[in-house]
């Protein structure tokens, strides 16, 4: 069985963003990169199954310009097998990426596809359910746990009413949820083998795609600061404020 997991090149999430002079975009200069967090999940729940015998192969693969391959290698350390860059250049948006990743499953024929439910860049929470219709495969989202059967896959998700467990015939597209596992780190040893394992590059000309934009973004701004609190006597007091000041009672 073979499993294909897409990972995304994002801004470490213990990096405090802040938006360009110009509001024009989120300033990168000097900044950490990593792995988005939700991606490093299914790369560590496709190595997981690889463990377990499940899996015989795990490949990484990512779109974006030529720095993806940081992530791609990342990837390699914490235990797939091997890593396809699509390169473009621009940032490319949800239905390019599920295109993209579309004409990677027509090449690679994977009976799992894992990736993370949203980027914490963008947070659209789009490209598995897109990668889903394109394809025609069935798809659990906010997976907390997964089974693999013959055939067959069982995926508990998370929704607004609780966990919902459901079945999906192979192949099948995931997306991973905070509670499905917790990362490794990659030791030193891995991380000196995945420089010598295999990295193919491709271009969206070579899976047939045409990187179009669709939404334009139109500025950047940090959210309004919020004002200090403060600290009253009593109920009396407090009550006042509410009325008076903050005017969210009668």
């Amino acid at each position: 069985m073979k499993a294909l997991v897409a990972v995304k090149r994002v801004v470490d999430y213990n990096v405090k963003v802040r938006a360009k002079a110009d509001g024009s975009d989120v300033d990168l200069n000097n900044v950490k990169m990593a792995i988005n967090p939700f991606c490093e999940i299914a790369v560590e729940e496709a190595v997981r199954l690889k463990e377990a015998g499940t899996v015989t192969e795990v490949v990484a693969v990512s779109v974006g310009d030529s720095s993806c391959q940081e992530q791609i290698r990342t990837a390699l350390a914490l235990g797939a097998d091997r890593g396809i860059h699509v390169e473009v250049d621009s940032k490319p948006e949800p239905l390019v990426i599920a295109k993209l990743l579309k004409g990677v499953i027509a090449l690679e024929s994977p009976d799992l596809i894992i990736m993370g439910k949203q980027s914490i860049d963008g947070d659209n929470n789009q490209t598995g359910q897109m990668l889903g219709a394109l394809t025609g495969m069935g798809q659990g989202t906010f997976a907390s746990e997964l089974k693999i059967g013959d055939g067959s896959m069982e995926v508990v998700r998370e929704v607004d009413g609780g966990l919902q467990t459901i079945s999906l015939a192979l192949p099948a597209i995931v997306t991973t949820d905070l509670r499905l596992n917790e990362p490794r780190y990659a030791s030193l040893p891995n991380i000196m083998k995945a420089k010598k394992k295999p990295l193919e590059t491709m271009t969206p000309d070579q899976l047939s795609v045409e990187v179009k934009c669709h939404v334009t973004q139109i500025g950047v701004a940090p959210p309004p600061e919020r004002a200090a609190g403060i600290k009253v006597e009593d109920v009396t007091q407090l009550v006042d404020k509410l009325k008076n000041e903050a005017k969210v009672i009668g």
